[in-house]
């Protein structure tokens, strides 16, 4: 961790700190085991963990710095061993990269599936089951982007009846039944659509997979869709 991170009482063990008071900090010193290399799974809830995303977000928007972490330390720590406390399905684009946008975080916290249009294939389903069944992840998180040009190109294959080369076309046909849903709602067409993908991503997770369900049910797990502005850095949690 760089110097000045250190200097803010930023501790990268404690995400919950985040100058939350009393309560938070309390929490802080759940995460430590969760991040332990001995691969036992996190301590934190889904709502705990869901508050840290939340802290780490509002502290990327106010405070952005760039440090050096302790990148060997901690590669050190977690080489045994995996216990991410959150899961995130986020776009491929370079400008979306979750570590960053939820605060800065390091080695072993997130669990992380990145592709055009944060979509959710076989591959990707598998590798959400994995980090909520056997790595224990409490969290998923389904997170689009504003200018999301898959999503856009969603978009134009409705109003445009637009054709893509390639694997282009197949991969962003899901995208497609969010992009008709919202097409004569109030506001920005693009930004709706990528809401409303989101959602759907979300609420799909749940209905597609038996393992995801029986963790809801069992009360061990809980999805949600957010939103990225790329230009404010604000995530939003959505309904």
């Amino acid at each position: 961790m760089c110097g000045s991170c250190k200097d803010d009482a930023i501790d990268r063990r404690s995400l919950l700190a985040l100058g939350l008071a009393t309560a938070a900090a309390a929490m802080a010193a759940k995460i430590a085991p969760a991040r332990a290399a001995d691969g036992k799974h996190t301590s934190l809830s889904a709502d705990q963990a869901l508050t840290a995303l939340q802290s780490g977000n509002a502290r990327f928007v106010s405070e952005p710095q760039v440090c050096t972490m302790e990148l060997a330390q901690t590669r050190v720590r977690v080489a045994e061993g995996q216990s991410p406390w959150a899961t995130v399905i986020s776009c491929a684009d370079s400008r979306v990269p979750p570590e960053l946008v939820f605060g800065g975080l390091g080695l072993g916290e997130l669990f992380v599936a990145r592709n055009a249009g944060n979509l959710v294939d076989t591959a990707t389903m598998g590798t959400i089951e994995y980090g909520a069944a056997v790595l224990g992840s409490p969290l998923i998180v389904v997170m689009g982007h504003s200018h999301c040009g898959a999503v856009s190109a969603a978009c134009d294959v409705v109003t445009k009846n637009a054709t893509f080369p390639g694997s282009i076309g197949p991969m962003i046909d899901p995208i497609i039944p969010a992009a008709i849903a919202v097409r004569d709602a109030p506001g920005d067409y693009l930004d709706n659509a990528v809401r409303e993908s989101a959602k759907r991503t979300a609420a799909r997770l749940a209905n597609t997979s038996f393992v995801l369900a029986d963790l809801l049910t069992a009360g061990k797990l809980k999805i949600v869709a957010a939103h990225y502005e790329l230009a404010s850095g604000i995530v939003t949690f959505l309904d």
